[in-house]
């Protein structure tokens, strides 16, 4: 299997992924107070919704790539 093609089947599945969940969230640190031996953190989780559009276009590039590597010269 070539580069082409690993790159076109994982454009494929995150595509289909992204149309399948939609949303992805994580948590991320984003203040930090440490006052002696007291020590605070704040976390904060964020969502980040994939568009329809772009998991659409990642599918269809990823169809585009595996037509192209498919062809002998």
């Amino acid at each position: 299997m070539n580069a082409l093609r690993l790159v076109a089947i994982l454009l494929i599945a995150a595509g289909v992924a992204g149309l399948l969940y939609g949303k992805f969230s994580y948590t991320k640190d984003s203040h930090d107070l440490k006052l002696g031996p007291v020590e605070l953190s704040v976390k904060e989780k964020e969502t980040v919704s994939v568009p329809t559009w772009a998991g659409i276009g990642a599918i269809a590039a990823g169809v585009v790539l595996l037509l192209i590597g498919g062809r002998k010269p």
